[in-house]
């Protein structure tokens, strides 16, 4: 079994923001397989779905961000979900819009759903979908904001598309394997 992970915060205020993306790249993947039914479980949104022989289950902690691997380390304890089949999405500033990164066993670099699952587990040797969103134009102007806020009209046109791409990338992780899915995927 493999555990997906999608970042974010529940919330309709928080919805389309930024700092989401991990939630609509979940909820994009459980529409291409027939929008299975999500309960609430481990302080999370979950879906389990058969996939092309993989059973995988679908994560999105309510917990909001800060304490994502309340509902991680749950779900990995009671479906004894190994660390190498987990994967977590998430948003990344370092990351122009539109690129993605994939890796595994890094630190957080300043993420706190990543801090909070990395601490929790003790090690963050797992895979990481990085879907990027940017940074703010203007320097001064706080990050905390910029990734709470909703995204402009250009970057909401090109969003499917880039979910999309996002979707392909976790199929590579989980068909081909992570370096393979890195040489592929990594902008």
């Amino acid at each position: 079994m493999w555990l997906i992970v999608g970042l974010g915060n529940p919330g309709n205020e928080y919805k389309f923001t930024r700092h989401n993306i991990g939630f609509m790249a979940v909820d994009y993947f459980l529409q291409g397989v027939g929008n299975p039914r999500q309960q609430n479980k481990f302080k999370a949104e979950i879906a389990e779905v058969e996939w092309k022989g993989h059973k995988l289950l679908f994560c999105k902690p309510q917990t909001y961000m800060n304490l994502s691997g309340e509902s991680v380390t749950a779900i990995m304890g009671f479906y004894k979900i190994p660390m190498d089949h987990m994967i977590v999405i998430h948003d990344d500033i370092d990351q122009p819009f539109n690129q993605m990164k994939i890796h595994k066993n890094r630190g957080h670099g300043g993420h706190n759903g990543i801090r909070s699952i990395s601490g929790l587990l003790g090690s963050a040797d797992y895979a990481r979908l990085k879907l990027g969103v940017g940074r703010p134009d203007n320097p001064n102007y706080p990050v905390a904001d910029y990734v709470l806020g909703k995204f402009t009209k250009e970057e909401s046109d090109k969003l499917p598309e880039f979910l999309n791409k996002g979707c392909d990338a976790l199929e590579a992780i989980i068909l081909d394997g992570i370096q393979k899915a890195s040489t592929k995927f990594n902008t």
